[in-house]
């Protein structure tokens, strides 16, 4: 148990969830060797495919920096050579390029910088599958139809005089046995090349029909609400008959903890924006998760379900949900006593004026915008730290920097919360796209220990005889998480920052800032939810932003 224990902290206690709907994008901020970068890696939707690869830095010296696909299941043997990532021309510390992913699964991409301060190494963990089928334009499915026939044409016409005209001799009459031939020969070539046709039209079509069969599939599930003594629970039962494809990529018991919890479930009341949750179901069995409910006020919500499994393939399980109470409640903290202490959820003012709102009241926060000092509920306040006339535009790659000041305006002071010192929700009003961030990035640390340690040991194929049985596997995480649960503040601190660097700079002293390297996918209106901890509560706050 105590190498079980060791091996699931190794891997999983400190994961952070690649999760997002309509939001491809993966992020990184840190640092390759001694070279602190920013990078934004946009995967292809068709795999095999290449993922463009912006890598943004301020260090000097650097002579060239390289980047090549790795495989969790391939191992170090599996790995390609790298390519090369070039300077772009006019923008000095950008630089651009592209790499092939050729298998769907875990992969990542490795990053490695050349320069005066030696070599610097990072792998960014990437979910490399097929989300789309690409369409012919009708008018190129024509002009290759045409083509065809005109072929299948000049062949048959070939054939046919090769075994006829052909074998006449100069001055010869033709014959109506040479004509015969002809007709035959013609017959024969045409029956041979609609078979050949019809051959490479049923190959087609089973390639076809394999590569729909392992196109992602976003997983689904189904919210209920159910009355229990003094308390309202929410179950979420997962639908494990949709896992048709990536099937051990994708198992439901091997799931692992992401910041100490299996599941991290976001609500968030559709159309308004104006409730937010951040709820931590327990793992009831391998497909259900059940939470206490807070006193949400009445309406359909948005519920996003962020999980991570062993393999490192982290996702977002979807659904909506239909609170009926016509007695809202709207409270700012979460009763310790009632719910987990990791818990909470508050209310805001609506995303748009035109949205349906429940009345303004002192339990309200109001959402800030870039540039604007914003009140908090504990008299903290909060900057976004953009300039007001700045737009934003999609696509780009932004440091969304936040910083928090405490009554006296002076910087606040920042404590971890599940590990880390801020977390982020990025939203759209339409719900289309969703993302959960850190100030690392999106992407999964789990997958990204689990490959370093893969390729520092120089392993081949996985073979999954190895690991644990399901059953094992899940008693030996969910008595984990039940261990860090148990724990104080403090010790659990220990343990989920035990791999992680949480530095400041020069003009932010403290921890009084966090900061999330995102890139916004789309234009429209979002709404970004940010929660930090300060005096032992968690903090919450929003901020609208609008792209172009």
């Amino acid at each position: 148990m105590k190498k079980i224990f060791l091996f699931i902290l190794a891997i999983g206690i400190s994961v952070f969830s690649d999760a997002h709907i309509g939001s491809p994008g993966v992020t990184f901020e840190g640092k390759a060797g001694a070279y602190a970068v920013m990078v934004l890696i946009t995967p292809p939707d068709v795999i095999p495919g290449t993922a463009t690869i912006d890598i943004y830095t301020k260090a000097s010296g650097i002579h060239a920096i390289g980047a090549k696909p790795v495989y969790w299941f391939a191992g170090d043997e599996g790995t390609p050579t790298a390519d090369e990532i070039l300077p772009v021309p006019g923008e000095p510390g950008h630089f651009r390029g592209i790499v092939w992913l050729m298998s769907a699964g875990t992969s990542g991409i490795e990053l490695e910088v050349n320069g005066d301060s030696g070599n610097g190494k990072v792998i960014v963990p990437v979910m490399a599958v097929s989300t789309a089928q690409k369409e012919m334009p009708a008018s190129l499915g024509w002009i290759l139809l045409a083509l065809c026939i005109l072929l299948v044409g000049l062949m048959i016409t070939i054939i046919s005089a090769s075994v006829s005209d052909g074998l006449v001799k100069p001055s010869e009459s033709i014959s109506s046995k040479i004509i015969r031939k002809r007709w035959i020969g013609a017959g024969i070539s045409a029956v041979l090349l609609i078979l050949i046709l019809w051959g490479g039209k049923s190959w087609w079509n089973n390639w076809s029909d394999r590569y729909k069969r392992f196109t992602y599939k976003p997983l689904q599930a189904t919210s209920t609400i159910t009355q229990q003594p003094n308390k309202t629970v929410l179950e979420f039962r997962i639908d494990k008959t949709r896992l048709h494809n990536l099937v051990y990529t994708r198992r439901l018991s091997y799931v692992i903890p992401d910041h100490g919890k299996l599941m991290h479930m976001f609500l968030v009341r559709a159309g308004s924006m104006d409730v937010f949750a951040h709820l931590h179901p327990q793992r009831k069995d391998s497909v259900t998760y059940i939470t206490p409910l807070p006193a949400l006020p009445a309406g359909k919500y948005l519920v996003f379900a962020d999980i991570t499994r062993l393999t490192g393939f982290a996702e977002t399980i979807p659904d909506t949900l239909e609170i009926e109470s016509k007695t809202p409640a709207i409270l700012t903290s979460v009763d310790s006593s009632f719910f987990n202490r990791d818990d909470t959820y508050f209310t805001t003012n609506a995303i748009t004026p035109a949205s349906e709102n429940i009345a303004v009241n002192d339990n309200i926060l109001v959402c800030g915008k870039p540039g604007v000092k914003t009140i908090l509920a504990d008299g903290a306040s909060a900057i976004w730290e953009h300039a007001r006339n700045e737009t934003f535009v999609s696509g780009k790659l932004y440091e969304l920097t936040f910083a928090i000041q405490d009554e006296k305006g002076e910087p606040a002071k920042l404590e971890p919360y599940l590990g880390m010192m801020g977390h982020a929700v990025v939203m759209k009003d339409d719900g289309s796209t969703y993302i959960h961030l850190h100030p690392v990035g999106n992407y999964s640390m789990a997958s990204q220990q689990t490959m370093l340690t893969r390729f520092e040991q120089e392993t081949g194929p996985v073979q999954w005889g190895e690991i644990l049985p399901p059953q094992i596997f899940m008693d030996s995480v969910d008595r984990l998480v039940s261990d860090l649960d148990a724990m104080t503040e403090g010790e659990r601190n220990k343990i989920l920052m035990s791999s992680m660097t949480h530095t400041t700079d020069s003009l932010h002293a403290e921890h009084s800032v966090v900061k999330f390297p995102y890139a916004f996918p789309s234009p429209g209106n979002y709404r970004i939810w940010i929660q930090m901890k300060r005096n032992g509560k968690i903090l919450n706050s929003a901020f609208d932003a609008v792209v172009n």
